[in-house]
C-alpha cells in the first residue's frame, strides 16, 4: 500500500509541478505554509484538506534553483517509475547541493525505506523534521519503519505525531487505532 501511494504522489506532484509558477521563495520556509497548516487544521472538509495537502507538498518541492529544481523533478519522476537507484542518485545530489532543503531528506529517506534502508531511512527522516518539524509525511514514513521492524510503541507515537499535524491521514489514523487494540492486548 505505501509504495502505490508513494507512486501515486509522484505522478500528482509531477503534474502540479508542471504546472505551478515558479516561486520566489518556496520549500519549508515558505511564509505561506503557516496559513495552510492552519487551514488544515481547522478545516472539517476532506476535499479541502486533500488540496491543502497537496499545496504544502508542492510548495515543500520547490526550489528558486534551476538545477534544485530539476533534480527534483528527474527524481519524483524515476520515483514513480520504480527506478530506485536513479531516483536516489537524484536526491543524493540535491541533499549534497542543499543540505537545507528539507524535502531533499525526505524524498531520499522515501527511496531509502523502499530499497528497505530503513536505518539510513531513519537518519534522513530526522533530518527532515529537524528542517520541518511539521512534516507530517516525515512523521507518517517514520511509523512505517518503527511497523516494518515491529516496534509498536514508536510507530504509535511516530503516526500519533502525524495526525496531530494533519488529522486527516485517515489511512494513518486507521493504523493507529490497529496498534492501540494490538497494544493493549499485549498489556492484558
Amino acid at each position: 500500500m505505501p509504495a502505490r501511494w508513494l507512486v501515486w504522489a509522484a505522478g500528482a506532484w509531477l503534474a502540479l509541478a508542471g504546472s505551478a509558477p515558479q516561486l520566489a521563495r518556496a520549500d519549508q520556509l515558505d511564509p505561506r505554509l503557516d496559513a495552510l497548516f492552519a487551514r488544515l487544521q481547522s478545516t472539517p472538509s476532506d476535499a479541502e484538506a486533500q488540496a491543502i495537502e497537496q499545496r504544502i507538498w508542492l510548495i515543500w518541492s520547490e526550489s528558486p534553483d534551476a538545477t534544485l529544481t530539476l533534480l527534483m523533478r528527474e527524481g519524483m519522476a524515476a520515483l514513480a517509475q520504480s527506478r530506485l537507484r536513479a531516483a536516489l542518485e537524484r536526491f543524493d545530489r540535491m541533499v549534497e547541493q542543499a543540505p537545507g532543503f528539507a524535502e531533499a531528506w525526505n524524498k531520499r529517506a522515501t527511496v531509502l525505506y523502499l530499497m528497505g534502508d530503513y536505518q539510513a531511512s531513519v537518519r534522513d527522516i530526522q533530518r527532515t523534521l529537524e528542517l520541518e518539524p511539521r512534516h507530517f509525511g516525515a512523521l507518517s514514513g517514520l511509523g512505517l519503519i518503527y511497523d516494518a521492524i515491529e516496534q509498536p510503541e514508536a510507530a504509535l507515537r511516530s503516526f500519533e505525531a502525524a495526525v496531530a499535524i494533519n488529522p486527516h491521514l485517515d489511512t494513518t489514523k486507521e493504523r493507529i487505532r490497529q496498534l492501540r487494540r494490538e497494544l493493549a492486548g499485549q498489556r492484558t
